[in-house]
């Protein structure tokens, strides 16, 4: 008993003299490692009679406990001595030039957004937004989607975990049931804005989306921007004019050719497939001409049935509309290749392929940086 007392006031002793970190460590190697006396006694009561491990084990075991508790609490205060030490050696000049550091960039996805703003406020439409999670009415049965649509599965749309709820007081589907989701085009915006706002109607409509999809090209959630006109004597000459006005701003190329290849959607009618006169040099495309071709969106006119849907009458309002992926349109104009990039949050991508603060499209100055 007399050696197990002496060792605890020794070993106490040295951690209380201990007068850095390292000195500290040595006393813990020497009463608690794998060679240390504390437990060299414990390993002795393996060889015990189980009359003597009783009397000798909670000794041994309040001895190591001990032990252990004050190089804990010694350690504790020499970590705080040595911050204090170091805070006060340490000073900041505050008068100091500011060292030059990383800066934060624009994301290329935020400046095409601007980009198109200010292309399409001086064509004279205004930039409308909506909700991100949608009803089944005003994302498929309000745009002429009809129930069978594959659009509607479950691996194509993301479903919000409620089932099927009536459609509340007020709501265009009153009377029936909705069903919610994360909307997956930005249509629905078109649909709001057409209940909400007589025409004539100028908008666009951009925003996230998300469907079930995923690879280089494709991604669960993206942007996508659309474009809608409702007046009266709207043709497809209208819409033609608009597109080719709003490809030679974005791209910045007066030298532009669009080909419209009929097409179906079930919200447009005539539909309209839109491509781009292009050429490859060396690997790197380069928009103007028309040696080759590059799909870019997809546009019609509005079927009548989505403006009956809305509460106008077809026979006197028409109506154009078009949409296109943001990422899709900042990829061609900035020459990225991989859509996933975009969210993966690189620092070093960020850098390279962000923008300035001061970066401001303009159709004067450029809307390209």
């Amino acid at each position: 008993m007399s050696d197990v007392a002496d060792l605890e006031g020794s070993t106490l002793a040295a951690v209380a003299a201990a007068a850095d970190l390292a000195a500290l460590d040595t006393v813990r190697v020497a009463a608690l490692g794998k060679a240390g006396n504390v437990t060299a006694l414990m390993k002795t009561l393996g060889a015990m009679s189980p009359e003597a491990r009783l009397v000798e084990g909670p000794r041994l075991n309040a001895l190591r406990d001990t032990i252990a508790a004050a190089i804990a609490a010694r350690k504790t205060e020499l970590e705080a001595a040595a911050l204090d030490a170091r805070l006060a050696s340490e000073s900041l000049d505050m008068t100091l030039p500011v060292s030059p550091g990383p800066a934060g960039t624009v994301h290329p996805v935020s400046q095409v957004m601007d980009e198109l703003a200010e292309i399409f406020a001086d064509l004279g439409f205004a930039v409308a937004d909506g909700p991100e999670i949608e009803d089944d009415w005003h994302n498929f049965t309000a745009l002429n989607i009809p129930e069978s649509h594959p659009a509607r599965a479950m691996h194509d749309t993301f479903y919000v975990a409620q089932g099927e709820q009536p459609a509340p007081a007020g709501h265009p589907a009153a009377g029936g049931v909705i069903r919610h989701l994360l909307r997956t085009h930005t249509s629905p915006v078109q649909i709001r804005t057409m209940l909400a706002s007589p025409p004539p109607i100028r908008i666009i409509a951009p925003g996230r989306t998300y469907r079930s999809d995923s690879d280089a090209t494709h991604t669960p959630m993206f942007h996508q921007v659309e474009g809608l006109v409702i007046d009266r004597g709207i043709h497809l000459g209208h819409l033609k004019w608009t597109l080719e006005t709003f490809v030679k701003a974005f791209f910045e190329v007066d030298d532009i050719t669009l080909r419209l290849r009929p097409s179906y959607f079930p919200f447009t009618e005539p539909s309209v497939e839109v491509d781009v006169g292009c050429s490859w040099r060396g690997g790197t495309l380069s928009i103007g001409g028309s040696e080759s071709w590059l799909e870019i969106l997809g546009s019609g006119m509005v079927h009548p049935r989505v403006i009956a849907a809305c509460g106008l009458d077809p026979d006197e309002w028409q109506g154009f509309a078009f949409g296109c992926g943001i990422d899709r349109l900042a990829m061609l104009k900035y020459g990225m290749t991989d859509l996933r990039a975009f969210f993966d949050g690189d620092a070093r991508w960020l850098r390279h392929y962000g923008f300035k603060a001061t970066d401001v499209p303009t159709l004067s100055g450029g809307v390209g940086a």
